[in-house]
């Protein structure tokens, strides 16, 4: 796509400057859409209608009305927090979720960046995020934002570590950490996609990284950096008007971004379960997506069903339950693959 719109455009930076709008444009809408519909499936679950009014049809615009109300509310800084950071860190946090969406193959005809370690690359950016919520913590200088992002990076480092083994598992079978190959990899009928390979192993990697990546973007069970019955809100007590914006955004852009990389490395990605039939770029560009959401709807529908874990719950779960089967599932694979050659 990259060598196409520069033969037409004939300008090679502002093919890579377009390309770099594109997951912005779905970012936003997205995230629109995914509180008004986290809304809707909550407000169902306990029997009630949620928003109804704002836009007609089932408040669908309800979401447009906060986030206007949101940028248009006074810039509030707190008199002993450092400003500096304070004002920098909800940036660092988007941008750490955006610059994933760089490696991200949404169809097979785009991809933001065509790197060849790609899954690499988005373990590595995503870490921005911590730094960001840190500087959120400190910088607020409150203590239930510090103890906010105090359990948010402990949280997020442990459970890398599982969600990296696991995604380990696959690229031992297929080779490479390119997104795009991964892809290639389970062409054809979804029987093909590796969650069903090497069974039972690479079913309950898909497993295990599902669960971390509900801690990676702190969603329930694992909520408790903004723990509201305990931290009033955690990292995020302190802002308001755009900057809160901005954390709200970056924590569903994240949750896309976990659910895109579940859907490429074990559901098949951009290909059709039923082969060839509705295969293509475009179509390409809808299973991606309804893979996508099909993962952001069970991430809704546990915050509504599962009770938060505490702390040492947290931690023992990541740590004596995840990182050891990780660890078997690593071995397995690598014992599987080597007899297989």
């Amino acid at each position: 796509m990259k060598e196409f719109l520069i033969d037409i455009l004939q300008n090679e930076i502002l093919v890579y400057v377009l390309l770099a709008a594109v997951p912005l444009v779905w970012i936003i809408p997205f995230a629109l859409f995914a509180v008004w519909w986290e809304r809707k499936i909550s407000a169902h679950m306990q029997d009630r209608l949620g928003p109804m009014r704002t836009g007609g049809w089932h408040g669908w615009a309800q979401t447009i009305a906060d986030i206007l109300k949101l940028i248009q509310k006074e810039d509030i800084i707190p008199a002993a927090a450092d400003r500096k950071l304070f004002n920098l860190a909800p940036y660092v946090v988007f941008v750490g979720s955006f610059a994933a969406y760089a490696a991200i193959p949404f169809s097979a005809a785009y991809v933001g960046s065509e790197i060849n370690i790609g899954l690499f690359y988005i373990l590595a950016v995503s870490s921005f995020v911590v730094i960001g919520l840190l500087m959120a913590g400190w910088a607020s200088n409150n203590k239930w934002s510090l103890f906010g992002a105090m359990r948010a990076a402990a949280q997020i480092v442990s459970y890398e570590i599982p969600v990296a083994l696991s995604l380990l598992a696959v690229i031992m079978i297929v080779g490479t950490f390119d997104l795009q190959e991964i892809n290639r990899a389970q062409s054809g009928y979804f029987w093909n996609w590796f969650v069903f390979q090497k069974f039972p192993l690479l079913f309950v990697a898909a497993t295990i990284y599902f669960v971390a990546s509900l801690a990676e973007v702190n969603r329930t069970p694992f909520d408790i950096p903004e723990a509201e019955s305990e931290l009033v809100a955690g990292y995020h007590t302190e802002y308001g008007g755009m900057k809160f914006a901005l954390l709200f955004l970056a924590e569903y852009a994240n949750m896309f971004a976990v659910s895109a990389i579940a859907a490429t490395v074990f559901f098949g990605g951009w290909n059709s379960p039923f082969g060839d039939f509705m295969s293509g770029p475009v179509w390409g560009l809808f299973w991606f997506i309804s893979k996508g959401m099909a993962f952001i709807f069970v991430h809704m529908w546990l915050r509504w069903t599962l009770p938060r874990l505490r702390v040492d719950q947290l931690m023992y779960v990541g740590w004596k339950v995840l990182i050891p089967f990780s660890f078997v599932i690593v071995l397995g694979v690598g014992f599987w693959v080597m007899l297989a050659r």
